[in-house]
């Protein structure tokens, strides 16, 4: 046993020795990073999340005029049907207005014609439709058709004189351009 506790004691002052030599020294310690220089994986990371907040911006973006889109599409596909069916009525209502223009000695059926077209005016004008008004006004083309035109001083120019069918609009969208006479 004695030849173990001198291997021991023998063993310690190089242990210690080994110690001393693994202490860093000061000369060689590894710089700290200065705060003027990112650290080499610092730019890349940037670079990734200006990349993914651009992404996400531009969906963002997108995903709102979708939105936009959609509901605008939505909206003129209400407003299209709505027309179409409104100018389904139309020669109906164009024959109620020339039975009230004709001359009859029945009452009864006078008065059943009058509260037709009374009905069918308040329907269209319920669903927004709106009478184009044409006589007396500037010829527009936008929302008159001139089928016939005539020499008169007493008219102003490019006047409506006669409307010979009854145009209508529902908001911004003509139905039926109205038919009409203009001076000239």
């Amino acid at each position: 046993m004695d030849e173990k506790n001198v291997n021991k004691e023998n063993l310690e002052p190089q242990v210690e020795k080994e110690e001393l030599v693994e202490e860093p020294q000061p000369d060689t310690q590894p710089e700290a990073p200065k705060a003027d220089q990112p650290e080499t994986g610092a730019p890349k990371a940037d670079d990734q999340l200006a990349q993914a907040q651009e992404k996400y911006l531009r969906l963002a973006a997108e995903y709102d005029n979708y939105r936009k889109r959609t509901a605008k599409e939505k909206e003129s596909a209400w407003t299209n049907a709505k027309a179409q069916t409104v100018a389904a009525f139309l020669p109906v209502y164009d024959n109620l207005e020339r039975a009230l223009k004709q001359q009859t000695t029945d009452e009864a059926y006078a008065k059943g014609v009058e509260m037709t077209m009374k009905g069918l005016q308040d329907a269209l004008s319920s669903l927004g439709v709106e009478l184009i008004p044409a006589l007396g006004e500037t010829f527009d083309p936008n929302r008159h058709n001139a089928v016939m035109h005539v020499e008169d001083d007493a008219a102003g120019e490019n006047t409506v004189v006669e409307v010979f069918q009854q145009g209508f609009t529902c908001g911004d969208k003509v139905i039926r351009f109205a038919m009409v006479k203009v001076a000239n």
